[in-house]
């Protein structure tokens, strides 16, 4: 599944009484030549509404930064709760989505830095100041005067008009779900828990970069055959970047999934792979357990603090799922499918290993390559022929190509005329159909060191109109292979979906339309959907025809080619459902555990046990490396969510099939109008329930992923 990180825009403070009792305190004129000498405090200026200074981002900078920020959202806060006058929605919730801008552009940049340019200054201030951040988050949420201001509004949201009233409610629950209304010593316990969390982040991130920063040095060539030249190239230029000679398989995915895929040295791939499935389970520095048993245990006690059952209980009461039992009950749907397609892969793989005369029991490192085998041998079709028509600057202009034809966005490349925190980095304008601006649109593909695996997706500011109106800063992050000098970058179909995946978050970023922006986040369940929609738009034979052209011959992807890859796309699902869902289902089993207590690799061992985990499989993220749910709260109980958000995906695909075609403009309107544009200014099940006129289907998952239906 692809990886999606929200920029950072949470709350922080300090101590819980400040807010309530320190007096009145206007920025300083300290605070004034701060914020003119430091660039990371200035507005951001230039041209479309002001774009990062990522040229003069330097670590030193932020610990100003993040003082004289945090101060001064301090002091927009204590301005709200000095207010004498009766709460209304204009005197109390207007300035409170006013506070803090410049913080959340602080926090823009901080969160792209440990993300994308990682190093040791930045980990060393993420574990610092990770925990004021957490307390100064509960400053605010458990400051008494400005809940009773929330609340009066509350009281009284009967007047307002929708989208007010909407506002209103999710912020007087979310402050209740936060601890609002717990007395003064639950509030300290809770703000105990949250610094201690922010901490345990932290520390579960850096030692997880630090893991899939080391490498494996092939010196013998020999040991290499099978894998692709593209990749080999890839491996070499990561081991010079090391300062070494040969070939360095990094311990991340992109690099490992092509030797486990195409390279026929099977001690290799055993080695390579028994490296990756342990990141952070290797007993030495960089081991996570026990840091994700801290983790567990904090999160279960802040749940039973709050008055949930568990922290399952606690963090999805916001979501569309609602309960735990609902995620469980579509996982547990679709989980004995999967499993029983597994045996059948693995009978298909065990034959044609026996038919070459290996008389071998399949292994995890030996899946991914056999399943080529078994690939070619059905269905005619190897993934080697499909790379060379999926160079990555077509592809890329595919996904602006069929992003204009939907829904009438223009991408004009303007890179050079704005700063970028790293000299690969390309930036687009976009504009609508009438020529108006929309947004800028950031581009980082390319893997380095210090920069985090996977693919995502970040939103540096996102738009608004309530004054001072916003325009979005989009971006998409992937980690591709550089080519060798003058060599177009070739990537794989599952890359190119990766691509097209990440690039359905900006559609949905650039596409908002939201007056408040605390309407603008989405529940955790809905956040993957229309990303996973936006996949589907790449094997279309008009973005093949235009954009899949053979890097050598320039002949667009033959049809008999096309016919072999759609023929094959429920190939191979039970590995793909079954790596994935293990994942998802070990979290919520973790997170359903009241009291907190695991051993993780115990618990993960008898988590899969017990739904019957076939041997030949290991999760997509196993526990000691499972940095959704345990580098923030962002994913945890909620890696669900991007099979609750594909069951979506595939009944929206259907009705654009139903309208005739992935084209059909009405269809396109509405669900940009309905789901796309609207943020969180409607009830996300209720707002699908109008563009699809029901409740979503799972049998046209099922169908999908080719698993027997009702």
């Amino acid at each position: 599944m692809r990886t999606l990180l929200l920029a950072a825009t949470s709350l922080s403070l300090v101590p819980m009484t400040a807010l309530a009792q320190s007096a009145p305190a206007p920025a300083a004129a300290a605070d004034s030549a701060a914020i003119a000498a430091n660039p990371l405090l200035a507005e951001w200026t230039g041209p479309y509404g002001g774009v990062p200074p990522w040229d003069k981002v330097r670590p030193e900078l932020f610990p100003q930064a993040f003082e004289v920020a945090l101060a001064e959202r301090r002091a927009e806060y204590q301005a709200i709760t000095r207010k004498r006058s009766v709460p209304t929605f204009e005197s109390i919730f207007v300035p409170m989505q006013n506070a803090g801008k410049r913080l959340n552009r602080v926090f823009a940049v901080f969160g792209v830095m440990t993300s994308n340019n990682n190093n040791k200054e930045y980990q060393a201030l993420d574990r610092e100041w990770s925990p004021k951040f957490a307390a100064a988050n509960d400053e605010i949420t458990f400051d008494p005067m400005l809940f009773q201001r929330i609340e009066a509004v509350w009281n009284d949201r009967a007047r307002l008009d929708p989208q007010q009233r909407r506002l209103v409610e999710r912020t007087y629950d979310s402050f209740v779900r936060q601890g609002a209304k717990l007395n003064a010593e639950q509030k300290a316990e809770l703000s105990r828990l949250n610094q201690a969390l922010a901490s345990e982040f932290s520390t579960f991130s850096e030692k997880l970069l630090a893991d899939e920063s080391t490498s494996i040095l092939i010196t013998n060539e020999a040991e290499l055959a099978g894998v692709p030249a593209s990749v080999k190239a890839g491996a070499a230029a990561a081991a010079k970047e090391r300062g070494q000679t040969g070939w360095a398989i990094v311990n991340t995915r992109s690099a490992v999934d092509p030797v486990l895929t195409f390279g026929t040295d099977r001690a290799l791939r055993e080695k390579v792979w028994r490296v990756f499935v342990n990141r952070g389970d290797n007993g030495g520095a960089n081991d996570t357990n026990a840091t994700i048993a801290n983790i567990v245990k904090l999160r279960a006690e802040r749940a039973r603090l709050l008055g949930f059952p568990t922290h399952a209980h606690w963090r999805m009461q916001d979501t569309m799922a609602k309960t735990p039992d609902a995620a469980m009950n579509l996982m547990m749907r679709v989980w004995p499918a999967a499993v029983g397609r597994v045996k059948q892969e693995v009978a298909d793989m065990t034959a044609i290993a026996a038919k070459e005369g290996q008389a071998i029991t399949i292994e995890p490192w030996d899946y991914r390559f056999y399943q080529e085998k078994v690939r070619k041998a059905r269905y005619d079709l190897d993934q080697a022929e499909l790379k060379p028509y999926f160079a990555l600057d077509n592809i890329i202009e595919a996904s602006y190509y069929a992003a204009n034809r939907l829904y009438g966005l223009n991408f004009k490349e303007i890179t050079g005329k704005v700063p970028v925190f790293e000299p690969r980095v390309r930036v687009y304008e976009v504009t609508d159909r009438e020529g108006q601006y929309v947004g800028l649109f950031y581009r980082d593909d390319f893997a380095r060191t210090g920069k985090r695996s996977g693919a995502w997706a970040t939103t540096y500011r996102s738009q608004r109109d309530l004054a001072p109106a916003q325009t979005p800063l989009s971006s998409n992050n992937n980690n591709f292979a550089p080519a060798a000098p003058g060599e177009p970058v070739l990537i794989s179909l599952d890359d190119a979906e990766t691509l097209f995946h990440e690039f359905g978050h900006a559609i949905h970023s650039l596409l908002q339309d939201v007056t408040y922006p605390g309407l603008a986040g989405t529940p955790r369940d809905f956040v993957e959907y229309p990303s996973q929609v936006n996949e589907h738009w790449l094997l279309t034979r008009d973005v093949l025809d235009k954009y899949a052209r053979h890097y050598e011959t320039k002949q667009p992807m033959p049809q008999a080619l096309l016919d072999k890859v759609i023929a094959a796309q429920t190939f191979n699902q039970g590995f793909a459902t079954v790596e994935y869902l293990s994942s998802a289902i070990v979290d919520m089993k973790l997170h359903t555990k009241a009291d907190g207590i695991v051993d993780p690799d115990a618990f993960e061992k008898a988590a899969l046990d017990e739904i019957g985990m076939p041997r030949e499989i290991v999760m997509r993220h196993r526990l000691p490396q499972f940095n959704h749910l345990f580098s923030s709260d962002s994913y945890s109980a909620g890696y669900y969510s991007y099979l609750w958000s594909e069951t979506m995906d595939a009944d929206t695909w259907a009705a654009f099939e139903e309208a005739g075609g992935p084209w059909d403009q009405a269809t396109a309107k509405r669900f940009a109008d309905i789901l796309l544009s609207t943020g969180n200014e409607t009830d996300r099940a209720e707002a699908y329930r109008q563009f699809r006129g029901r409740d979503p289907d799972v049998n046209a998952l099922l169908k999908v992923r080719g698993f027997p239906t009702d």
